[in-house]
C-alpha cells in the first residue's frame, strides 16, 4: 500500500498567519507556532509509513528549506487548491497543519479506507471542518461552492457526498481559536510561546 501524504500550509509570516491567535501570543509567536505545528503535520505523515510525503505552500519561505517535496498551492480559493493538489495521484490523502492531535493511525486508517473501496474519507474537527481528507480520482464537487473557513465545511461537503461511497473517521479539535492554545501546551509548546504577548 503506497498512498502519497500532502500537507497543506500557509507560509509563517507574521501577521499573515493565525491571526486570530496572535490577539492572545503576538503575531511573531502565533507564526512561530504555525512552524512548529506544519513541522509536526510532517512528523505525522512521515510516521503513517504510507508513501512520499509533500508539503503543498502558500509561498516560498525559508522556515520550507528543510523539506524535500515542495510544492506551490495553484487555485482561487481553499477548495480548488486541494482538488488541485489531490489530482496530482490517482488516490491521496491530504491533511492541514492545524490538527496536532492527528495520528499515524488515523493516516493509517484513512489508507485502508481507501483500499477497502471508499472514495472519499474525511476526519471532521470540532470547529466544523475537516483535518483530513482522502480521496482516490477525487471528485470536483465536493470542493467546490463551499464557505471555506466557516463552520459548516464539514456539513456542506458532506451534502455534496450524496451518491458516492465515503466514510467519516473519529472527530478532533484544531488549533485556530485563541481557548485552542491551552490543548497544545501539553503536547510540545514550551510556557514561554503559551503568555500573551506584552502590552507596549
Amino acid at each position: 500500500m503506497s498512498i502519497p501524504i500532502i500537507v497543506f500550509a500557509r507560509a509563517p509570516v507574521a501577521g499573515r498567519v493565525k491571526t486570530r491567535l496572535a490577539a492572545r501570543v503576538g503575531a511573531w509567536r502565533a507564526a512561530q507556532l504555525h512552524t512548529r505545528l506544519t513541522r509536526r503535520a510532517l512528523r505525522t505523515a512521515r510516521a503513517a509509513g504510507l508513501g512520499s510525503v509533500e508539503l503543498h505552500v502558500t509561498s516560498n519561505h525559508a522556515a520550507f528549506g528543510f523539506h524535500p517535496k515542495i510544492f506551490l498551492q495553484k487555485g482561487n480559493n481553499l477548495g480548488e487548491r486541494m482538488y488541485r493538489a489531490l489530482r496530482r495521484h490517482r488516490r491521496a490523502i491530504l491533511i492541514g497543519s492545524d490538527c496536532p492531535a492527528l495520528t499515524a493511525r488515523d493516516l493509517r486508517r484513512a489508507a485502508r479506507s481507501l483500499c477497502a473501496g471508499y472514495r472519499v474519507v474525511l476526519l471532521p474537527t470540532q470547529d466544523g471542518g475537516y483535518a483530513l481528507i482522502a480521496a482516490q480520482h477525487a471528485p470536483r464537487a465536493i470542493f467546490e461552492g463551499i464557505t471555506w473557513g466557516g463552520p459548516q465545511v464539514f456539513a456542506e461537503t458532506e451534502k455534496r457526498l450524496a451518491g458516492v461511497r465515503w466514510r467519516r473517521l473519529r472527530m478532533l479539535w484544531d488549533v485556530d481559536r485563541p481557548e485552542d492554545i491551552d490543548q497544545i501546551a501539553p503536547l510540545f509548546l514550551r510556557r514561554s510561546a503559551m503568555r500573551p504577548a506584552m502590552m507596549p
